[in-house]
């Protein structure tokens, strides 16, 4: 039962997680208030590296790092020396992003590949500018690099990309294979497979050798399948092609159709003609030799049982859309080192640790299915409005609160007790997404949060803001309102920022937020032209673009505690100046 509630927990955040692994969109008001720890360096978000060169074309890939996104509109190529022609450069479609200040925009998230007919040979600089944003709110100012290309179509001065992994997915994937081992169709099976591959040889360094003989061809296997969907997805870049409903959708069908599976609906598993021959090679292998279990664990990674089969085609679909071959090898090798090693345990004379089969492997698999239809809502949270996800994510809720038996009231024992009172506590809360969803919420962590009132008649006016535009005028405003002994609020600011005008229209010009301003100077810094001299001062206060609001002491002091950078709420900006005001 701790197993499954801690299962249970987590589908509550996956929903809008899960979406954060397809790059979902940010929220209009975040709850929280951003640091600079928060965001990475510019050079780190977007990484450009050279893919090929001929003398006909010039292939580049952009690769945003999960959470950051490129403009279409912002993309620009040009050689030097001017005379050197390149062609129009060739851009798939982009993700439709509508802003009600900037209106409908095309942006980019994961890997970009672009082709730039190339109708010169002589050797040319490449210079590439390009402007993303984070998803947490931090627009960075207008990039340019430059890449120097010979004659012969060879170079380049760009960095390659890094891949798209670290060792916290390498631990999630070996700790999904583990999981998957505690499903009612394999927790059983240890013992008879043990029986086959070890042959009475339990215990020892023998054992253990027979055992990872084993484990590693079939984890193995999976790598190679792993690799190869990576590779699949980076020939079509899937990455890209993932924001289009005619991917998403379908996708997200197929996560629903592994979770029935998970549920016992149908078995998913090979056809009749194939199984029947790897059963034959698998019963004529004789166990107990290091060859012989090496030739089980590789025909076992294709007998995959129905329990594994589902989350198994779901991790692949994953690992196609992220276009990483090496990284998607690396994680289905360590999905195959999770599920081997409880075998690695029953060789070694272990196997009185490992649970005994029961009930609760039901509970396991249906939690299984339960991620993976809170995976599905996750990709289509990426088309669907905000508050059809939280009906879907209410839905799912409901689903597993009935599961519970939320509604069944009869005599139970205690930990039946407990689970209904957790299936009382998710009805609930799909009650609270449905009313939400209804009066236009959209944040399932949050979902009768109340709407906000802004006053006109409080807001400030523009001659209570004073704009600068360069090093000295900030420096200036500084000293004066330092030697008039007066607190000072900077914002900085840039027409490209689509956070800024959600902070400047509904955050700033929010009533409390203006009452509790009151005595400041109101200081915004335009950072629109993005000049050298401007990226300069940003390096000054170690921040990577716009939005941020900066407070200075009547001292001339700032109070970085109280800075925030990226999106907030104005309740939470309310609280925070509050907090400012305490401090000054």
């Amino acid at each position: 039962m701790r197993r499954l509630l801690c299962l249970l927990f987590f589908v509550l955040a996956l929903p809008t997680h899960a979406a954060g692994l397809f790059d979902n969109q940010p929220s209009a008001t975040l709850g929280s208030v951003n640091n600079s720890a928060d965001f990475l360096p510019v050079g780190e978000a977007f990484q450009l590296s050279l893919v090929d060169s001929t003398p006909q074309s010039i292939k580049l890939r952009f690769v945003a790092t999960e959470g950051y996104y490129l403009y279409r509109h912002r993309l620009q190529f040009r050689a030097e020396p001017a005379e050197v022609r390149l062609g129009a450069a060739q851009l798939p479609a982009g993700e439709q992003k509508h802003d009600e200040y900037f209106g409908d925009v095309e942006v980019y998230h994961g890997i970009l590949d672009v082709e730039l007919p190339r109708h010169d040979p002589r050797a040319l600089t490449l210079v590439v500018s390009y402007q993303g944003c984070a998803d947490k709110g931090l627009c960075y100012p207008p990039q340019t690099e430059r890449l120097n290309i010979d004659g012969s179509g060879s170079t380049a001065t760009a960095p390659a990309s890094t891949p798209a992994w670290d060792w916290r997915d390498l631990a999630l994937f070996f700790l999904a294979g583990l999981g998957l081992t505690f499903t009612p169709c394999v927790l059983p099976m240890l013992p008879i497979l043990s029986g086959v591959v070890l042959r009475g040889q339990v215990g020892g360094l023998r054992g253990f050798n027979l055992s990872l003989a084993y484990v590693l061809p079939m984890a193995a296997c999976f790598a190679l399948l792993g690799a190869l969907m990576g590779l699949f997805g980076a020939q079509l870049n899937l990455q890209a092609r993932l924001q289009s409903a005619w991917v998403l959708v379908p996708f997200a069908l197929f996560f629903a159709v592994f979770a029935l599976a998970m549920f016992g609906v149908f078995e998913l598993k090979l056809p009749h003609f194939i199984s029947s021959r790897l059963d034959r090679i698998a019963g004529r292998t004789e166990g107990g030799s290091l060859w012989g279990a090496a030739v089980l664990g590789v025909v076992s990674s294709l007998l995959v049982s129905p329990c594994v089969s589902a989350p198994l085609a779901g991790a692949l679909l994953y690992i196609s859309a992220s276009g990483d071959a090496l990284g998607g090898g690396l994680k289905l090798f360590m999905l195959g080192l999770g599920m081997g090693a409880p075998l690695l345990l029953v060789a070694t004379g272990g196997a009185a640790w490992l649970p005994k089969s029961g009930p609760w492997l039901l509970y396991v698999k249906n939690a299984i299915g339960v991620l993976l239809l809170g995976l599905a809502i996750g990709l289509l949270s990426r088309v669907l409005p905000g508050q059809v996800t939280l009906l879907l994510i209410g839905l799912l809720a409901a689903g597993v609160g009935l599961f519970l038996g939320a509604l069944e009231f009869v005599y139970k024992p205690p930990r039946k007790r407990l689970g209904q009172l957790l299936g009382l506590f998710l009805l609930f809360y799909a009650l609270a997404c449905w009313f939400g969803a209804f009066s236009g919420q959209s944040d399932p962590f949050n979902p009768l949060a109340p709407r906000l009132v802004h006053s006109t008649t409080a807001a400030p006016t523009s001659g209570q803001w004073q704009t600068v535009s360069t090093a000295a005028e900030l420096d200036r405003v500084l000293l004066e309102a330092k030697t008039a002994g007066t607190p000072l609020l900077l914002d900085w600011y840039a027409d490209w920022c689509i956070s800024c005008k959600v902070l400047e229209h509904e955050v700033l010009n929010d009533a409390t937020v203006v009452e509790r301003l009151q005595g400041y100077r109101l200081i915004r810094f335009d950072i629109t032209a993005s000049t050298a001299e401007q990226r300069t001062l940003l390096d000054r206060y170690n921040l990577f673009g716009p939005p941020a609001l900066m407070f200075f002491g009547k001292d001339g002091g700032e109070r970085r505690e109280v800075r925030v950078i990226g999106e907030i709420n104005a309740a939470d900006f309310a609280e925070r100046v509050a907090t400012a005001n305490d401090s000054i």
